[in-house]
Formats: structure tokens, C-alpha cells, sequence
């Protein structure tokens, strides 16, 4: 037993997590009370995901009220910058103050920015106040996960991480349509007033059944690092803005891409120097001096790099290579919510055998092999073929990302469990960022070379849609898809050797009956 009152029980000698049980069994009045918060949980899950993808449909209609069609792109990237670099900090508050009054912050601080949003009369106040609902999404975000961990023991997590895994994939799913729906019967604002009841609801549940147990007072007053926080949101925001910016609003060789990528290189050589002498700082060390969150974390940063091809690529693969219609292309990529939520709840029985590391490595091996499977689909092919693809591959990612999360989760106490979460959605978010850049400018690249001369793969999919010959340029978007799908199988090769060599084969799961 260490000097926090813990076991490090580790996994048994095949792998299979060890878990010993001190709690008793909840009572009726908790039982109710603890599906209270579960619900609110996955209300704040399901808006934190909704905003993600519900506003994509109704630009036309908000650039015709608004105006502002050339800086648009920042109603979703300003979201996704204030959410992933307020990850880190939200988390190390959790670790602080409780998980309850970092969740009611977020919550309300997104309904503010909701409400306001809703209210926007030019595009600049829209895009601003889409930061402000991404700077409490950061908190629904994490504290959620760290709350669900929290709830149940290690035998039952699967169970809650599995909703919402389901309300998280069913929600991005459904966000375009329902955007689509409500700006078109109705208005664009409701997309953002919307929010408001279903908030308000998870904040009253939250607020009303979230009972943290207590905990001995800590020896002195706790200390919140700020010079930290704000430089992890400086050299995040510059950073996340030069990749979601660069070959974009302009070059990768231009003067302002240089300049952000140098401001973000001063930033981050700042942020090291603040926390190494932080007393308590925002992003300790610990976070990647302990092999088993490292290696988390870098295997997570390659499924958001993973991610990118089939959610950005493959509806645009769908209507210009295989003349789907919208509706129909969305379709393909949806099947594969079917299959990850139900693969995730089913992990359980897989790494109770053969343990965390390897459930996850036999999840993102299936999961390379059908990524590199895909340039080989006949061309120009039928679309149950990458329906399919997708649908195995939503399992075989259900088998890796779940066992990581529920494992990382379990091998610290309560007061780390808020940062060693954040950590991880911070690097799979960062992932994801990343890899927009990085196979934007690949796909761009095959496209420019096998048409001859500069082009990207907007324009081309809306020559194709204006009647342009069609063979040549099917094609060339085919190559370019193929080329990203290569590369998103590489990153899963990434994601394959980072656990065999780094992770440990058995978790350090603890033992911990304050849990």
C-alpha cells in the first residue's frame, strides 16, 4: 500500500485487470440519484458534440444574414481552438476544486456564449462568441469523461463510457441535419437557442444529484497556476492556428505562417520554463515521465490523426468518385457510429482476458489494415464496399480507443484522474487538428499533380457539380483519398508500435477504495 492509501494491484499475470470492490452496494436513493447524473452527463456530452458539427449545414444561411463569407471557416475553428487548449487547464481545475463546480462553470459559461451567439448581428460577434461556448465545451468535454470514470468502478465503466460514446457518435451524426432543418424552417438562430433547455436541464440535474464525496482538507490553501493557464491557451491558440489556418487563408511558406509556427515554438519554450516552476502547474510533468499516460496520449494523438480521412475525406470520396447524393454520402460515414458504440461496450470481455494494452493493440491493428484496404476498392466501385470498410472499421476502433481511456483512467487516483483525462482528449484533439493540415496538403498535392498545375479538393468537387467532365477529375479525387488513407493507415501503424513499445503490457491499475 502506498502512502495515498492505494494498492498498485497492476493486471494479473495474462493481463486481465485485477479489481477488488470496497464500496458497497448503492442503495436505492443513490442508485436513482447516481442515473440522475449519468443523464445530465449525457446531456452536456451530447451538446458539447452537437456544436460541433450543427452549424455546418446552416452557413448559407448565416453568411446571407450576416455577411462575412470569407472568414466563415472560423465559426468551426474558433470553436475547436478555445475547446482543446482550455482541455488542459479544466482538467488540472477538476483535479482542484472538485469536478462539480468545474462542470456548472463549463456548462453555464456555453450557454452564455449559446445565448449570445444566438443574438450575433455581424459575423465578427458570431465568431467571438463561438470562442466563448468553446471555452465551456472544454469544460463539458473533460470533465464528463473524468466524472464517468468517477462514478462507477472500474467493472462498470464500460457500461457509462459506452452511452456516451453512443450520444457522442449519434450527436455529431446528427448535428448537419438537424443545423440543416432548423435553417431552413425555421432559423439559424435556434441552432444556438436550442441549447438552452437541454442545458439548463443537465445543470439542474448535475447541480441537484452530483454529490462529491468529501475529502480531508488539503494542507495548505491550493495555489491555481495562472501564469501557466494562460500560457498553455496562448501557445495552443497560436499553434492550432497556424495548422487550421496555414495552406488555407494562406501558404505554408508565407510570412504569416512562419510568424505563428515561430511565435508558437517562443510560447511553448515559455510554457515549459512556467511549469517547471509552478508549484502546482496546469501540465505536470508526470503526465508524460509515466509511460502508460505517454503512451496513451501519443496513441490517442494518432487515432485523431486517423480520424480525419474517413470524416473529412470520405463524403467528399462518396459524391465526386461514387455520384452519391449528399444525404446518401452521409450515410457512408455514419455506419461506422453503429459499430464503434457497440464494439466499445463489448471491449470489456476482451480485455478482462488479454488486458488493456493488448485489447488496444488488436483494435488498431484490424483498424491499419482496413485503412490501408481502402486504395485498393475498385474504381470507381459501388457504395456498399466502403460501407462496409467503414462499418469494420468503426469496430475495430470501438476495441482500441475504449480499453485506453477506461485503462489510463484506472491507473491514477481521484486527485490526477481530471488531468490524465484531459491530457488524453487534448492529444487526440490536437490530433485531429493536425491531421486536417497535414492530409489537406497531401490530398491538395495528388490533385495538383494529376491535373497539372495548383488545385485543392473544394474546387475540384464543385467543378464536378457544375458539369465539368467528369472522368479526369473522378479520378484525380480518388488518387487524392487514396493518398489520405494511406497516410491515416500509417498514423494507425504509429498508434500500433507506440503500445507495443512503449505502453506497458499490464496497466498499473490501482486499487483504490476512495474511488
Amino acid at each position: 500500500m502506498d502512502a495515498g492509501g492505494r494498492n498498485p494491484v497492476g493486471e494479473g499475470d495474462t493481463g486481465t485487470p485485477v479489481v477488488r470492490e470496497h464500496a458497497a452496494r448503492p442503495g436505492r436513493a443513490e442508485t436513482r440519484r447516481r442515473r440522475a447524473v449519468v443523464a445530465a452527463l449525457m446531456l452536456a456530452m451530447g451538446l458539447a458534440a452537437l456544436d460541433s458539427t450543427v452549424v455546418s449545414t446552416a452557413v448559407p444561411q448565416i453568411v446571407g444574414d450576416l455577411g462575412g463569407f470569407s472568414v466563415f471557416s472560423w465559426l468551426f475553428s474558433g470553436y475547436l481552438l478555445a475547446v482543446t487548449v482550455t482541455l488542459p487547464v479544466y482538467g488540472k481545475l477538476s483535479d482542484t476544486f472538485g469536478r462539480k463546480p468545474v462542470l456548472v462553470a463549463g456548462a453555464s459559461l456555453f450557454l452564455l456564449g449559446s445565448l449570445l451567439c444566438a443574438g450575433a448581428w455581424n459575423m465578427a460577434a458570431l465568431i467571438a462568441f463561438r470562442v466563448v461556448q468553446g471555452l465551456g465545451g472544454g469544460a463539458l468535454q473533460g470533465t464528463v469523461q473524468t466524472l464517468a470514470a468517477d462514478l462507477y468502478p472500474l467493472a462498470e465503466r464500460p457500461k457509462i463510457q459506452a452511452k456516451l460514446s453512443t450520444v457522442w457518435a449519434t450527436s455529431a451524426v446528427a448535428g448537419p441535419a438537424l443545423g440543416g432543418v432548423l435553417a431552413t424552417y425555421a432559423d439559424w438562430r435556434w441552432i444556438f437557442l436550442i441549447n438552452l433547455p437541454v442545458g439548463a436541464l443537465a445543470l439542474w440535474l448535475i447541480t441537484r444529484h452530483l454529490r462529491e464525496p468529501r475529502r480531508a482538507a488539503p494542507d495548505r490553501r491550493p495555489r491555481i497556476d495562472w501564469a501557466g493557464a494562460l500560457a498553455v491557451f496562448a501557445c495552443g491558440g497560436v499553434l492550432l492556428t497556424a495548422l487550421v489556418q496555414g495552406g488555407v487563408a494562406w501558404d505554408w511558406l508565407s510570412a504569416p505562417s512562419i510568424a505563428l509556427f515561430a511565435a508558437g515554438a517562443c510560447l511553448l519554450a515559455i510554457v515549459v520554463a512556467v511549469e517547471r516552476r509552478a508549484a502546482e502547474p496546469i501540465i505536470p510533468g508526470w503526465v508524460w515521465r509515466r509511460r502508460t499516460i505517454a503512451a496513451v496520449n501519443l496513441a490517442l494523438g494518432a487515432l485523431g490523426l486517423l480520424m480525419v480521412a474517413p470524416t473529412v475525406f470520405l463524403p467528399t470520396y462518396a459524391q465526386a468518385v461514387l455520384g452519391l447524393a449528399p444525404v446518401a454520402a452521409g450515410f457512408v460515414l455514419s455506419v461506422w457510429t453503429l459499430s464503434w458504440p457497440l464494439s466499445a461496450a463489448l471491449s470489456q470481455h476482451v480485455y478482462r482476458r488479454i488486458g488493456f494494452r493488448d485489447t488496444a493493440v488488436l483494435g488498431i491493428g484490424a483498424a491499419g489494415l482496413l485503412l490501408l484496404a481502402f486504395p485498393f476498392l475498385p474504381y470507381p466501385g459501388e457504395a456498399w464496399q466502403p460501407v462496409v470498410l467503414m462499418l469494420l472499421l468503426g469496430g475495430a476502433l470501438g476495441l482500441f480507443q475504449l480499453p485506453l481511456i477506461i485503462g489510463v483512467q484506472s491507473t491514477v487516483g481521484w486527485a490526477e484522474r481530471g488531468t490524465t483525462t484531459a491530457s488524453v482528449l487534448f492529444c487526440r484533439q490536437t490530433g485531429q487538428t493536425l491531421g486536417a493540415a497535414l492530409f489537406g496538403a497531401v490530398a491538395n498535392g495528388v490533385l495538383a499533380a494529376r491535373l497539372g498545375g495548383a488545385g485543392d479538393l473544394d474546387a475540384v468537387t464543385r467543378a464536378l457539380n457544375s458539369g465539368a467532365p467528369a472522368g479526369p477529375l473522378r479520378s484525380a479525387v480518388a488518387d487524392a483519398v487514396h493518398a489520405v488513407y494511406l497516410g491515416a493507415a500509417g498514423a494507425a501503424a504509429l498508434a500500433f508500435l507506440v503500445l507495443l513499445f512503449v505502453a506497458p503490457r499490464r496497466f498499473p491499475v490501482l486499487d483504490d477504495p476512495t474511488d
